[in-house]
Order: C-alpha cells, then structure tokens, then sequence
C-alpha cells in the first residue's frame, strides 16, 4: 500500500505540476492528505470516460454509424440536441437529491454504470436492426445515455471540488483531455489504416462495445476515491427546492453573468456539425471520413488541453472569451474560403485545419466553463449552482434544433453568420466576468 501511495505521489507530483501536495485551496482539511490519490484516480475516471466520448461522439460517430445503417435523416440531426440538452435538463432534481448524501461519488459510479448498459444494448441494436428500427431505438438509448450523464456530471463537479485544491481543478480537466485525445488519435489512425473497415457493422458493434467497458472500468475506478462526507443540508423537496434555485441566477449576479456567457458559448459545440456540413457540400469527401473527424479531434484534446487547462487555473475567464474568439476566427476562415477561394473547402488539409481549430476552441470553452464554476462556487452551494446552469443550459440547448430549420430555409452560411454573432458576445462578455482564480481570489 505504501508503494502505491508512492507512486500516486509521484504521478500527482508530475501531472499537476505540485511538488508540494499539501497545497489546498477550498478543500476540507482532512481530504489535503489524500489529494495526490484523488487526483490520480479522478484524472484515470475522466480518461477513460472521455475516450469513451470519442468512441460514441453524437457530433461524429453515431451519425456516421447511423448514416451507414440506413437510418432516416431526422434521427441523425436529432443526435446532438438530445445528446447535450438531456444529460442537463433533469440535473437541477438530481442535485437536491445529491445534497441529502454526504458521499456523492456513488451517484457517479450509478450514472456511469448506467451509460455503460446503455451502450450495450445500443450495441445490439447496431447489430440487427436498421433504418427506422435502428434511428428509434438509439436515439431512445442516446436519451436513457444522456440522462445518467448528467448525474455524472452533477456529482463529478461536487466530489472534484472537495478532493482537488483550487488551483490544480482546470489542470485536472486539461491532462485528462490530452491524454484521451492521445488515445483517441491512436483509434483514428487505426481506422484510417483500415478504410474498408469502416462500412462494416461488425466495426460499430465492436467500438460501441469497448465504449460500454470503458465507463464500466471509469465507475470501479472512481469508487475508489478517497471522499470525505459534506453537508447535507437544504435537500429538501426536490421540485420545490428546484424553482426556488432556479432565482439564484437573477439574485447571485456572478453567478448570473456566468449562466448568460455559458449560454453563449454553446456556438462553438454548433460550429463543428456546421463546418462539417460545409465541407461536405463542397466535396472534400476525405476529411469527412470516420477516422479522419476522430483524428482532428483527438488531436485537438492532445494538444489543447493541457494548455487550456493550465490557463484555466490561472484566468479560466479569460479561456472562455479565448474558446469563443478562436471559434468565431475559425468560422470566418470557413466563410472567407467558401466566398472567395471554394477551392479551398474541397482542400483535406484546408478542411482538417477547420476541423482542428473548431475542436480546438471546443475543448477550451469546457475547460474553461468547468474550472469557472467550480472556483465561483463553494462547498455548500456547489452542486446546486452546477445543476442550476446546466438545466439552463439544458434549454438553450434544445433550441439548437432551431438551427437545422434556418439551415433548410437559408442555408448553412445563414446558420454560421448566426454563430459567429454569438460567438462574439461571448468573447466579450466572457471578458467582463469577474476573475475566481486562486492566485486572485484566495
């Protein structure tokens, strides 16, 4: 045991950058011991899931798979609302509940094993089933998927907060992401070596399994972190308890300014499927395949998250108003090509750096959302603000299905000009928050 815990040390020491592990920033005084193998153990949960989310991506993988299985059209673009608006929705219920337990990392273990059933029977599904059969029953799976990650995701924030020091939270999320990026650029190029391979249904029953495996090992892993109990006050009814956090966002005001340029940010999760439809049309047929989007991403997670993590620590506001400007510059770039230089859009080098910087500025706006909330919020209102915002977001997200009507009625451009709009605001507005880093607010 003293081996391990040795070993832990070393590893916490090297991917957070701490030599000293007694740097604890808003965390209980009897968990400062045992962050090194919070640390570890949490980073490990995050990798495994994330890969898993490269495996099954509703902006990539599913369509593709979907696409190839004969299902209709309507199912594929109901993908990615689905997938984000249902893992928030149902978070601000879920909270309430998760404030009545002292020890909260069971209700990530739950939610992931949850996704994991999920995906196995998403797996049969692929394997017999096709066309309407096939669109129904994932996109039910997808929902019954989506809800237990939200569960994770509630839960995730709370126990991080707990067990990792304030300044090593946005370098958790940034390593976590390179190294799933690393691995998800190894499936990307192993499909890409096997071109053939990726019209076979046998290949998508088989990625969607070792998806299933992966969450199943991240749920044994992350029960295994050392989480010390917190206060179980304010549970309450969980729907009344509900609409009455739901005014937090109009009498905390920063935290209010930060739901608003969340809310914002979701342009750059809606520029990736948009640029890719761009794309597309114009015939680079190349980047589009499978393995070639999984690579632009995977190697957007590779070399972006460790840096927007680091940075997150410091300033994550100023990350976020990065994310958005990267993403409004990306889709200019796009715009620019397409009205002056089409030639370009059919170029697979042109297309794959749209892809990456897209990805790229993705990745950035996570990070930084996610380290914001976590430093803005305290032990006792933690889960109840990170259920707040995501059930909000939640909404906005639905409306993202508004998207495909303005693109059917004006064109992909006209959804693009509408993002870049959007994008901008956030730049701005993510700007004007008020810093909760540790160097300036502890």
């Amino acid at each position: 045991m003293s081996d391990d815990k040795a070993l832990q040390d070393k590893l916490y020491q090297y991917l957070a950058e701490d030599e000293d592990a007694r740097v604890c920033k808003d965390i209980p005084e009897q968990a400062c011991n045992e962050q090194p193998r919070a640390f570890v153990l949490t980073l490990l949960s995050l990798t495994l899931t994330k890969l898993g989310d490269s495996l099954i991506s509703a902006r990539l993988v599913l369509p593709w798979m979907l696409s190839s299985l004969g299902a209709p059209a309507v199912f594929i673009s109901a993908l990615v609302p689905l997938r984000e608006s249902l893992a928030l929705l149902p978070q601000l219920v879920v909270a309430q509940q998760l404030r009545q337990q002292p020890v909260r990392k069971w209700f990530w273990v739950a939610g992931s094993l949850g996704q994991a059933v999920m995906l196995l029977a998403m797996a049969f599904a692929l394997a017999w089933l096709s066309g309407d059969s096939l669109g129904w029953t994932v996109v039910l799976l997808l929902a019954g998927f989506s809800i237990a990650r939200g569960v994770c995701s509630v839960a995730a924030k709370d126990v991080t907060g707990k067990t990792i020091a304030k300044s090593r939270r946005g370098r958790l999320s940034g390593v976590a992401a390179s190294i799933a990026g690393l691995l998800s650029v190894l499936t990307a190029l192993l499909i890409m070596l096997s071109p053939a391979l990726t019209a076979q249904r046998w290949l998508f029953v088989l990625i969607v399994l070792v998806a299933a495996c992966l969450w199943m090992m991240a749920a044994m892993t992350y029960a295994a972190i050392p989480e010390v109990k917190g206060a179980t006050e304010g549970g309450g009814n969980a729907l009344s308890e509900a609409v009455k956090s739901m005014r937090l966002v109009i009498s905390n005001k920063r935290f209010g300014g930060f739901v608003l340029i969340r809310a914002l940010l979701v342009s750059t999760a809606f520029a990736i499927p948009y640029l890719v439809v761009l794309v597309q049309r114009e015939g680079a047929a190349s980047i589009t395949s499978l393995g070639g989007l999984m690579l632009a991403s995977g190697l957007a997670g590779l070399l972006a998250g460790r840096f927007w993590g680091r940075w997150s620590d410091v300033a994550s506001h100023q990350v976020m108003a990065a994310a958005a400007g990267l993403s409004v510059l990306t889709m200019l770039l796009a715009l620019a090509a397409y009205y002056w230089a089409t030639d370009w859009l059919a170029s697979a080098v042109f297309a794959g750096l749209l892809m990456f910087l897209s990805a790229v500025a993705h990745h950035g706006a996570r990070v930084g959302r996610k380290t914001y909330l976590i430093d803005m919020a305290t032990q006792d209102n933690r889960a109840q603000l990170t259920a707040v915002s995501n059930t909000l977001m939640g909404i906005v997200l639905l409306l993202g299905l508004l998207l495909g009507w303005l693109d059917s009625a004006l064109g992909v451009t006209a959804v693009l000009w509408l993002l870049i709009g959007v994008g901008g605001l956030a730049t701005l507005g993510a700007l004007k928050l008020a810093s909760v880093s540790a160097k300036t607010s502890s």
